[in-house]
């Protein structure tokens, strides 16, 4: 692992995470075990992986308390873990998005309590709300910061307009929005603001709910009752063509004695705009996997081929 510094803070972390969305996210899939996710977080921390990107949304509040019962394990070292935890749905308010100031506070105060630990790594306003002035947010989490309850700020599915309403006064370290080889709009306008601002970029779904891992084919049809089947990604034409696509990665991968996910992982690893990459996890077998990733020396000639087949 490679680790990387969150935008002008302090924080470090490996260039790859774990999302943790199936560990305790009751509310997001069906059947989970909590016992299970609990090894998914030890797989990762024993595989080099520090950081850990969490949520309230992730099961209200369970994902981060199954991570901050792992924590108190005493074969794990608080201090060598990050941890990323997210707040907007408020549970007082039909789970609606709130960014006000006391919003924040309290939901740290709540994370902190639910993680079993003195401070967050970093902490993110996890959707924007329509009411608050986005620097009042911010300003609200820079005193957090001040107080050492959190060490890094930041911002997640936020337009651009509404990031340089936050980070009027610097005080933004990271922005986490869905980015993958075939949702590549942030390139455009995004990406230039982050690196004139020293701004870190996490993307979520980078492997794009498993359409990036090789597993499709092109004849595949969803049920209507699948999900998939409502996302335009997943259906006629686009979805053939984003298979072809994939299929023309498996004998690059094979050339790393990879698989076409890994492949894909090292080509987030080396752009040159992406800090961390967390792809999620329901099996420790799937953490273990993805962590060899980082074992890839991606050239740059394979790195420019799969930028152009998606471009």
């Amino acid at each position: 692992m490679t680790d990387v510094r969150i935008g002008k803070s302090r924080v470090y972390a490996s260039d790859l995470g774990l999302g943790t969305n199936a560990v305790g996210g009751h509310n997001l899939f069906p059947n989970l075990n909590d016992e299970t996710g609990k090894k998914v977080i030890r797989t990762a921390i024993n595989n080099g992986i520090t950081l850990l990107d969490t949520a309230y949304a992730y099961g209200y509040g369970r994902s981060e308390e199954l991570i901050g019962e792992v924590l108190q394990e005493p074969e794990f070292d608080r201090s060598r873990i990050i941890i990323a935890t997210k707040a907007a749905h408020d549970p007082e308010n039909n789970y609606a998005f709130n960014n006000s100031p006391q919003f924040l506070k309290q939901s740290v105060e709540d994370a902190l309590k639910r993680l079993q630990t003195e401070y967050i790594d970093i902490f993110y306003i996890h959707f924007p709300d329509e009411a608050t002035p986005k620097n009042e947010a911010i300003a609200a989490l820079h005193e957090l910061k001040e107080e050492g309850k959190i060490r890094a700020i930041g911002v997640s599915n936020f337009s651009l307009e509404q990031l340089k309403e936050a980070n009027q006064e610097g005080y933004v370290d990271v922005v986490e929005e869905q980015f993958n080889l075939i949702h590549r709009e942030h390139e455009k306008d995004l990406f230039p603001y982050l690196k004139e601002n020293r701004i870190s970029f996490v993307p979520y779904f980078p492997l794009a709910s498993g359409l990036l891992t090789g597993k499709y084919k092109k004849e595949d049809r969803f049920d209507a009752s699948d999900r998939r089947s409502q996302r335009p990604d997943f259906t006629g034409e686009r979805f053939e063509k984003i298979v072809g696509k994939v299929d023309q990665l498996k004998p690059i991968a094979k050339n790393y004695d990879a698989t076409v996910a890994q492949l894909i992982l090292a080509w987030y690893m080396k752009h040159p705009q992406i800090s961390v990459i967390i792809p999620g996890a329901k099996q420790p077998e799937q953490v273990e996997a993805n962590a060899k990733s980082v074992d890839i020396r991606l050239t740059t000639e394979d790195f420019d081929t799969i930028d152009h087949l998606f471009k």
